[in-house]
């Protein structure tokens, strides 16, 4: 189990050394993958306790004016860290205290003081500090004085381009989630709390479970066929989704994923609900009224049992 702290002050965590990675980690996309499994080799191969450093929120939503599409909730990117074998999780708060810290204290204060690092995984374009400062030639120069190496990670690479987080957003931005797939190393998936909503998909015909993402920004808009895992279960039950605004009913001011399970009966309330975006059918749009938009989820529903390979006249039944 990942032992989670969120501070840069406080007792060692590694007292009999780390290897580490550091990254914001968004996604946790093979590129990412492959970067956690090096350190959790090289802990293994020198006894040593393999620990990641990322930041919440992530560095590039801070910095930006505009809403930031992210891959994963935080929930999401412990339990990568947690399923990639690290025994430790630093999450630094990214605020204006730690972009005003010198790289130089970055080092002393992070690395060496509350981590103990023998090894430092980083990619190749890693910048840190204050006004990015640091970058790797940084990091091998104190190195040599603070008794710690520093190794870049090779890019991976996926038809001749490197994966990057970028790269899956654009792909998942454009409906292409069987080319995002193969970045990832899995299918894209939301996943939440279901809770309460105003009940109208169910005096529609279309009952929903709801998660609401709140501040968190998703990469993908609109209307999808989409494939459903229950609790612990995998992503097996077919379904159609809603992720946005809602602009014919109640605008919500932000995304709400709306799924409708084909054929289910059941109390999901409370429930964690995995979703998987199979196909993209359309885009979010406004209608002239409720029997207009009953009409167009109607479409959706046969539509997304075609692409689920299931009979799409049961969209009728």
């Amino acid at each position: 189990m990942t032992r989670l702290s969120r501070d840069i002050a406080g007792p060692c965590l590694a007292p009999g050394g780390s290897v580490v990675a550091v990254g914001a980690f968004d996604g946790l996309h093979r590129g990412h993958q492959a970067l956690l499994a090096q350190v959790r080799e090289r802990a293994q191969a020198l006894g040593l306790r393999p620990v990641v450093v990322s930041f919440e929120p992530l560095p590039r939503a801070f910095f930006s004016t505009e809403p930031v599409p992210r891959l994963s909730s935080v929930r999401e990117k412990l339990l990568g860290f947690d399923a990639a074998g690290m025994g430790q999780a630093l999450i630094l708060r990214f605020n204006r205290e730690l972009t005003s810290m010198p790289a130089e204290d970055f080092v002393r204060r992070v690395l060496v003081e509350r981590l103990r690092t023998r090894e430092v995984w980083v990619g190749g374009d890693f910048r840190f500090g204050h006004k990015r400062g640091g970058d790797v030639a940084l990091l091998e120069s104190m190195g040599k004085q603070l008794g710690f190496s520093a190794c870049v990670m090779p890019p991976v690479l996926l038809d001749g381009a490197r994966v990057s987080a970028t790269r899956v957003r654009m792909l998942l931005a454009a409906g292409e989630f069987a080319g995002a797939a193969p970045l990832l190393g899995r299918p894209f998936v939301i996943e939440g709390k279901v809770e309460y909503g105003n009940q109208l998909g169910r005096q529609l015909g279309f009952p929903t479970a709801n998660i609401h993402l709140r501040d968190r920004v998703p990469p993908v808009r609109g209307i999808f066929a989409v494939r459903v895992g229950l609790g612990e279960g995998e992503c097996a039950w077919p379904g159609v989704a809603s992720l946005g605004i809602r602009p014919t009913v109640n605008q919500v001011p932000q995304p709400l994923l709306e799924v409708h399970l084909f054929d289910f009966e059941g109390d999901l309330y409370g429930q964690r609900m995995a979703v998987e975006f199979v196909a993209k059918l359309r885009d979010e749009q406004k209608f002239d009224g409720l029997d207009a938009l009953t009409e167009q989820m109607h479409r959706d529903a046969r539509m997304a049992r075609e692409v689920l390979g299931m009979n799409p006249r049961l969209a009728e039944a």
